[in-house]
């Protein structure tokens, strides 16, 4: 049996998927934690990764001696320095580290978000890496005056994995400094950091979606317990991942219900939205990946179980049971503030509480307010040019929930099918493995082994006709509503 690694390296842990290369079967998985973040300030010491990866692969060290490739797939946007020696100059700042706000803000007022989301395909937030380094010169002048090498985290560990500088255009495209639709560096972008000369000398080199970045270097093989001198995939960013490993194509639409909510499409074409509530990202296949992320999403509806006193169970029985529209009651789902539209000060609100007011239409309130902000978030997709006409995806906690799935149907009045995987990262990443380990390099070539392997897969709920004839009036309530 020949096997195929993919690597998930997330903020929370790392999971190392093995499938047959051939059949796509999951045939071995291991996981480790990685240290806990508590935002404002989110970093992790990269070697923390290292360490968390080779305890993964233990777990799988039966397996370990038929692995043929690896490719890893890394949460998008942390920012990992290294100084002249190729050592890690301080702790990687994390997607979700905001301490970066203000800079993020300075950067878009120096060019506007016009010249931002013409440039990037996107307007800087304090999740993007520009905004980390930013933060890192104004800050920490000393530490970015060691600055030789910038990447990614997933270009951290194909380093360590190979000892070459490589990233892709997919996990390129979050840094705020990659031109997303010319699909090279921007380097006059970096200059709004700071003016440096030697900016393009410590970026990373962009591959095509199936190059390899290179063989696995035999210190490193050792320790992960897998032969040394096997190729290595270019690897990507976790959202990029995840569409790969759905077998996304140009038509398809993901919905993510997590703690925060994503939607995000496959695009032939580059988007570029002013009003930066899209992110134009770049895919893991050649095409692009325009992303809307809102903050508020099954912690909405975790918070009002609780006060329910309401477990999972009840409270989608609850939901389910009252009328589509929740009795006039709507839910503005704000909790923690919003990132889209950004409100970062904003607070839920509840409108239409009468006296009268169940438990069950406070249930289902929860849950079609999160629905409808991410479903703003799918309009502004469609407004910047997503096609939208094939398959709708349920992903996430929510798509374990009977509730999220048949309120969503409704309120989209389109089918919706739950892949049978409920985690994608890693297959994506394994599918970029697959393709390296094939030795070709056709633009189609993922795809194609994602279609073989029967990724994205599932079972498709029909919306209920009564509940879909109600999906305008209750979007337009929520809408008044949000304002």
């Amino acid at each position: 049996m020949r096997v195929v690694a993919g690597v998930d390296s997330s903020t929370q842990s790392v999971k190392v998927e093995l499938r047959d290369l051939e059949s796509g079967q999951v045939v071995g998985v291991g996981r480790a934690a990685h240290p806990t973040t508590t935002p404002p300030r989110s970093e992790q010491d990269p070697h923390s990764w290292w360490s968390a990866l080779v305890e993964a692969f233990g777990q799988v060290r039966h397996l370990a001696p038929s692995v043929v490739a690896i490719s890893v797939a890394g949460q998008q946007h942390g920012m990992v320095v290294l100084d002249a020696d190729n050592e890690v100059i301080r702790p990687a700042k994390l997607w979700n580290d905001t301490e970066s706000a203000l800079n993020a803000t300075q950067l878009v007022q120096r060019l506007g978000v016009d010249e931002w989301a013409r440039r990037s395909g996107s307007v800087p937030v304090a999740a993007f890496t520009i905004a980390k380094l930013a933060w890192l010169f104004d800050h920490e002048p000393a530490n970015a005056a060691r600055v030789a090498k910038i990447l990614l985290p997933h270009d951290w560990l194909t380093y360590r994995l190979t000892g070459e500088f490589v990233t892709d255009r997919g996990d390129a495209s979050g840094t705020g400094y990659f031109g997303t639709a010319a699909g090279s560096w921007d380097l006059g972008l970096l200059d709004e950091v700071s003016p440096r000369a030697d900016w393009a000398s410590v970026l990373p080199t962009v591959l095509g979606p199936w190059d390899p970045a290179g063989v696995l270097l035999a210190r490193a093989a050792e320790e992960l317990g897998v032969p040394a001198g096997i190729p290595i995939g270019a690897g990507t960013g976790d959202n990029m991942a995840a569409a790969l490993g759905m077998g996304l194509v140009p038509g398809d639409v993901a919905l993510s219900f997590g703690t925060s909510g994503t939607v995000y499409g496959v695009s032939p074409t580059p988007t570029a939205d002013p009003t930066g509530s899209v992110a134009g990202f770049a895919d893991a296949s050649g095409n692009f990946l325009p992303l809307v992320c809102t903050l508020n999403a099954t912690k909405v509806t975790a918070a009002v179980a609780r006060l329910l006193g309401a477990e999972l169970a009840e409270f989608n029985e609850l939901a389910l049971s009252a009328t589509a529209g929740s009795g006039g009651l709507v839910l503005l789902p704000y909790l923690d503030g919003e990132r889209t539209p950004n409100r970062p000060n904003a607070t839920g609100l509840l409108s239409g509480l009468r006296s009268d007011v169940s438990r069950a239409q406070l249930a289902r309130a929860s849950v079609e307010g999160v629905v409808c902000g991410l479903l703003d978030g799918l309009d502004a997709l469609v407004a910047a040019g997503l096609p939208t006409s094939g398959r709708v995806l349920l992903l996430g906690g929510g798509a374990r929930s009977a509730a999220y799935l048949q309120v969503t149907a409704a309120l989209m009045g389109r089918s919706i099918t739950v892949p049978e995987a409920e985690e994608h990262v890693a297959s994506g990443a394994c599918v970029q493995a697959a393709a390296v380990a094939s030795g070709t390099a056709t633009p189609l070539v993922g795809p194609e082994i994602a279609r073989r392997w029967g990724l994205g897969n599932g079972t498709t709920t029909e919306p209920d006709p009564v509940s879909a004839a109600q999906s305008s009036a209750i979007r337009a309530a929520y809408a008044t509503v949000r304002g």
